[in-house]
């Protein structure tokens, strides 16, 4: 099942891919929050609510997917914790190359630097290193805390793409990345969560593409992670409790515009494209900022 968020008439709603169109399961119960993580917070991370509304939903709750103005899956993550250093290829080919990491390497990202598919991510006018990462989400249906190997894919509810936008001058100018990876509006969201039972789990053996304007930059396969969903979600709930709609970044495989020679960075005019297998491509223009 492919949950999507999407603005309407009468605001933000949710709703179930099928085929050609979007289910609006507000329209089929008003009562329904526009927020995925409240539903799972309200389900336990249990999505056959959603499903059966879905198959209950009227006609008329019925709208097209193409032209749809899209929100994101998770309206407002409670966290947004971010990975990095994940795939060796890409540790080899940044400045951390003699430094592979022991542990996962986290930081987290702010919910003003998240946009959703079809929107446009912007090139900030201090900066022209604004590098595209292609990245599998993570979305946590239940809360968690001291995760496991053996049960941390348990509280997983689906998976969707994301753009890590990082603006490579402002994330080197100290050891800590996050002014880098939080610029306003750099960060590509969607287009939907795919339910965890669509994948397989931990979201393993998935093809993993950047493309920009439609030349491949990235391909790799998320099998490739040095630190799994598992290992990623049993280590951060060492430290902090995982609520339902939080959203785990896995970090990028390599192939990043800073490490080509010459380098490419994003640019006003471009699009840049996220493909991972089976959950979808996230689609967003670039834009100079004014």
């Amino acid at each position: 099942m492919k949950i999507v968020g999407f603005q309407s008439n009468q605001g933000l709603r949710l709703g179930v891919v099928e085929g050609d169109n979007v289910i609006d399961l507000q329209a089929a119960d008003a009562r329904l929050p526009v927020n995925l993580a409240d539903v799972l917070a309200e389900t336990g991370g249990d999505l056959k609510p959603l499903a059966d509304l879905a198959k209950k939903a009227p006609a008329s709750a019925r709208v097209p997917l193409q032209g749809l103005k899209f929100g994101l899956p998770v309206a407002r993550p409670p966290k947004s914790i971010c990975l990095g250093l994940n795939y060796l290829e890409h540790v080899k080919e940044g400045f951390q190359r003699d430094n592979v990491p022991k542990f996962p390497t986290i930081f987290m990202r702010c919910q003003t630097s998240l946009v959703p598919q079809g929107e446009p991510l912007v090139r900030p006018k201090v900066s022209d290193t604004l590098d595209y990462e292609a990245e599998m989400v993570v979305v946590i249906g239940k809360k968690a805390r001291h995760l496991t190997m053996d049960n941390a894919y348990s509280c997983i509810a689906g998976f969707s793409c994301f753009n890590e936008g990082s603006v490579r001058e402002f994330q080197r100018k100290t050891t800590q990345w996050d002014m880098g990876k939080n610029f306003d509006n750099t960060g590509g969201f969607g287009p939907w969560m795919v339910t965890a039972d669509e994948v397989a789990p931990g979201g393993k053996g998935l093809k993993i593409q950047t493309r920009l304007n439609g030349q491949t930059m990235q391909s790799d396969n998320t099998d490739n992670m040095m630190f799994t969903v598992a290992a990623t979600s049993s280590y951060i709930t060492q430290a902090m409790t995982l609520d339902p709609g939080h959203i785990t970044i896995t970090s990028t495989p390599s192939g990043v515009g800073f490490a080509r020679k010459p380098p490419v960075f994003m640019k006003g005019g471009d699009t840049c494209e996220i493909d991972i297998e089976n959950v979808g491509v996230l689609s967003n223009p670039i834009v100079d900022e004014k």
